[in-house]
């Protein structure tokens, strides 16, 4: 079967209306995968208090053996979270020809949008997400075009906590790989000079009731093309990353944490240390819509990217990946069906 057109060409089913899967969604051979991969214990990966005195080596530790963490005690409003949790619940439960007017549209990222993975597969995904870029203005007032401003400001104010995080967490990030502070100036600038436009993206992502939950994916596997993602997980179940032994192990993760995941940028400038693990998500429930945030830390698309070797001990390191620019590093990406670093490695 031929792959679906590109995801700005598609548009998004009314989930909430269907009474049964319709073809398009029904993934084949997944009760099989499900039944040679899936494990029913639960995962806790790596929990990291951002208070700690040794916040530092436990980052570096946890994204060495895992690729991923949860961070508690990271600065983030509880009330904040909730509050924007809030407007992306109300952002999707607007009727779908409301949200149709903020409809993605190709050679653009913001807006109302299927799974961004669906071009990659020859199934859709049980899933509909919206992102937003900076100020979510434009999309809201079409939204709702005379009580956009209150839900713009608590998406705004949600952003810049989570970009103050963000700076703080790849600083850590890049002290423990060695990267002196002039560097990391270097590889990390927010605005591109050509657009003007911050390299920060908000996705929120909402799970609709399923019908046969057995035959969807909400999320089909894959690794984000980020330095990190920060995930806020409205629910408990779902995610799942895969373990080279194990196969998919679901997570269990803590309601007062964000999930810190490395993406490909990372395995690519730690030269393999740190790992862009697989993951992806699962509809377990039934009866009502569940949800995410994730915010994807990008460097620059004009930035070349390339490992960093510093000499361990007396032994100089050897890169094991080609260097690549960001932009060019998504059309590779898009090319090998979500299989970047494969590409890169040397």
């Amino acid at each position: 079967m031929d792959k679906l057109p590109a995801v700005g060409l598609l548009t998004p089913l009314d989930l909430s209306t269907v009474d049964a899967v319709p073809e398009s969604h029904v993934w084949p051979h997944l009760d099989e995968s499900s039944q040679k991969f899936e494990s029913d214990k639960t995962v806790s990966i790596p929990v990291v208090d951002f208070n700690d005195d040794n916040v530092l080596e436990l980052i570096g530790k946890a994204c060495e053996e895992w690729g991923m963490f949860q961070l508690i005690n990271h600065g983030i409003p509880k009330t904040l979270t909730a509050e924007t949790e809030e407007v992306a619940r109300c952002l999707f439960a607007l009727p779908q020809s409301q949200k149709m007017k903020a409809l993605n549209v190709p050679g653009t990222a913001n807006g109302y949008c299927m799974a961004r993975l669906t071009k990659h597969h020859d199934k859709m995904m049980w899933h509909e997400g919206f992102t937003v870029i900076g100020s979510p203005v434009d999309d809201f007032k079409k939204l709702w075009p005379s009580n956009y401003q209150r839900f713009c400001d608590k998406m705004e104010e949600y952003q810049l906590k989570m970009k103050a995080l963000a700076d703080k967490l790849i600083s850590l990030i890049f002290k423990f790989l060695g990267i002196s502070d002039e560097e990391m100036v270097k590889k990390l600038s927010y605005i591109d000079p050509a657009t003007g436009k911050p390299h920060l993206a908000l996705r929120l992502n909402s799970f609709p009731p399923c019908p046969e939950p057995s035959k969807v994916i909400g999320l089909a596997a894959h690794t984000d093309t980020s330095l990190f993602t920060m995930l806020h997980q409205a629910r408990r179940e779902g995610l799942q990353i895969l373990n080279e032994k194990d196969g998919w192990l679901p997570l269990a993760p803590r309601s007062d944490a964000l999930i810190i995941n490395v993406g490909d940028f990372l395995q690519i400038i730690s030269n393999g240390r740190f790992h862009s693990v697989p993951h992806r998500v699962m509809i377990r429930e039934t009866e009502k819509t569940t949800m995410s945030m994730a915010y994807f830390f990008h460097p620059p698309g004009h930035l070349y990217v390339a490992p960093y070797c510093k000499p361990l001990s007396e032994t100089l390191q050897t890169p094991i990946y080609k260097g690549v620019n960001v932009k060019e590093y998504f059309i590779i990406k898009a090319k090998a069906s979500g299989k970047g670093i494969a590409a890169l490695t040397i």
